[in-house]
């Protein structure tokens, strides 16, 4: 964990890695929950018995919930000791999707600080997500997502 004493320390990190959160398995329970959540209830992700037979071998988590995780992971990289007023999700610049997330499989969220701005409505911090999954040569996901802290 991370700890930047303002904003005014965290926009002196633009450009470096922040870290790594925990691990979090990927159960089916969440892949059910999140199903209901969203009303996607396509096979390969909630009928274990069906997606045994299909490409991946298991139900995969649904690329959304995978990317719905990164507000879970941030916290666990880094936090502001004097924070904003408040912070807004303020949108995505860049969303691949590299391979799916396999139920029983453990992911984890690596954090890159690409930039921080000053806007007149507060700060916008653009970090880069690499969703890594455990044993796996490739990413489950990068995304570049960006938070608008408000003093």
């Amino acid at each position: 964990m991370r700890t930047f004493a303002d904003t005014t320390e965290l926009a002196a990190a633009e450009g470096e890695h922040l870290g790594y959160s925990d691990w979090l398995t990927v159960t089916q329970e969440r892949i059910n929950q999140f199903a209901e959540a969203t009303g996607d209830h396509q096979w390969i992700h909630v009928d274990p018995e069906r997606a045994a037979e299909g490409p991946f071998g298991t139900t995969i988590a649904h690329g959304y919930l995978s990317l719905s995780l990164l507000p879970h992971f941030g916290p666990q990289v880094y936090t502001i000791a004097k924070r904003p007023k408040m912070g807004i999700n303020y949108g995505l610049n860049r969303v691949r999707f590299l391979q799916p997330v396999k139920v029983g499989s453990r992911i984890r969220d690596g954090i890159e600080l690409v930039e921080v701005k000053e806007t007149s409505n507060g700060l916008l911090v653009t970090t880069k997500h690499t969703l890594e999954i455990e044993g796996e040569e490739r990413d489950a996901l990068v995304a570049e997502a960006l938070a608008l802290m408000v003093p």
